[in-house]
């Protein structure tokens, strides 16, 4: 089955242009498009796409608050979104990932990449560029609000403690399995005993959560 995406820019060249791209996937199919972030919001809810990919800057309700509104704490069946821009500024993937966003990608990412990280949205999983990846997530945890992240509700056994570096490190679930030498199953067994154990709802958030607790440092990131 295609995997549906609902596209949302300002610009129209951009949007329009995105849409092609992933429409000339053999796997991936646009149902929708919108010129900002309301109309994106509204455009989601009604569809109930595999995936949003939405700027961030947009007028009206930006991309950051549109991935909130439909993916953010509180939601109760959140969609998945990825959040794309031209710019690389460390405060917006923050915010993004914060909102709920699955994905972060900058416009030049290229087809692959894009493809990709729809494709790990729509499977749960996460993709961030890797311009921004754990160096982003972990400067910020450095300077994110005192005592956000709180303990686990139960101990973490040691090879949940594993699985938390690698996703903290940027490892997708099937390199998760190939280092550990487990089965794929039992990685998600294990990512899901971590979502519940930590109150996190992705592997982004878990990624944050390990930083934000110094259960990871910087030389745990992905080569």
């Amino acid at each position: 089955m295609s995997v549906r995406v609902v596209v949302a820019d300002d610009q129209e060249i951009v949007r329009t242009g995105l849409s092609m791209i992933l429409d000339a996937q053999p796997d991936v199919e646009v149902v929708g498009q919108a010129p900002d972030g309301t109309q994106a919001v509204e455009l989601a809810r009604r569809l109930r796409p595999d995936v949003c990919l939405f700027d961030i800057r947009m007028p009206g309700i930006d991309g950051i608050e549109a991935t909130r509104l439909l993916a953010g704490p509180g939601v109760a069946d959140p969609l998945a979104v990825v959040v794309i821009t031209t710019f690389d500024l460390d405060e917006y993937v923050y915010a993004a990932l914060r909102a709920g966003a699955r994905g972060f990608l900058l416009k030049d990412a290229g087809t692959a990449l894009l493809t990709q990280a729809v494709h790990a949205a729509a499977s749960g999983d996460a993709l961030i560029a890797p311009s921004v990846t754990a160096r982003l997530i972990e400067a910020f945890a450095d300077t994110g609000p005192a005592g956000r992240a709180g303990q686990p509700i139960d101990p973490l056994t040691e090879r949940e403690e594993q699985v938390l570096a690698a996703v903290a490190g940027g490892r997708t679930n099937s390199e998760i399995a190939k280092d550990l030498h487990i089965a794929l199953s039992t990685v998600k067994s294990h990512i899901a005993s971590l979502m519940a154990k930590i109150g996190a709802r992705n592997r982004v958030e878990i990624a944050i959560w390990a930083y934000e607790t110094k259960r990871v440092r910087s030389g745990l990131r992905r080569q």
